[in-house]
């Protein structure tokens, strides 16, 4: 009866996670997380064999998947900044500018 109940936290988890509008760096966590959490459970029956060893590797899993899920995010051009400076020495932030990107700055 406890299985059925997990499975059914996991699945209403993603159901109501997959309702959300996300960034892609929050999905690739959230999917990392979900993943990870699968694994974790899982691997934390295959050695403990009871509930509290799956419960344990389950959150472990569920971090440690995020935590990839989220530094494993691609940044898009946009996203970083570069300072520059104006003609009369006035330092500033902005996007990079494609110089940046093609190794022409």
């Amino acid at each position: 009866m406890m299985i059925k109940k997990a499975i059914l936290a996991v699945l209403m988890t993603a159901a109501l996670a997959g309702c959300e509008t996300q960034t892609e760096g929050q999905q690739r966590a959230t999917t990392g997380a979900l993943i990870g959490g699968a694994g974790g459970a899982l691997v934390g029956q295959a050695i403990g064999g009871n509930t509290k060893s799956t419960v344990i590797g389950a959150a472990s899993g569920a971090l440690l998947g995020a935590v990839v899920g989220s530094a494993t995010t691609p940044q898009r051009r946009g996203e970083q900044l570069c300072r520059y400076q104006d003609r009369y020495g006035r330092i500033y932030t902005a996007p990079c500018d494609d110089r940046y990107y093609n190794g022409d700055y």
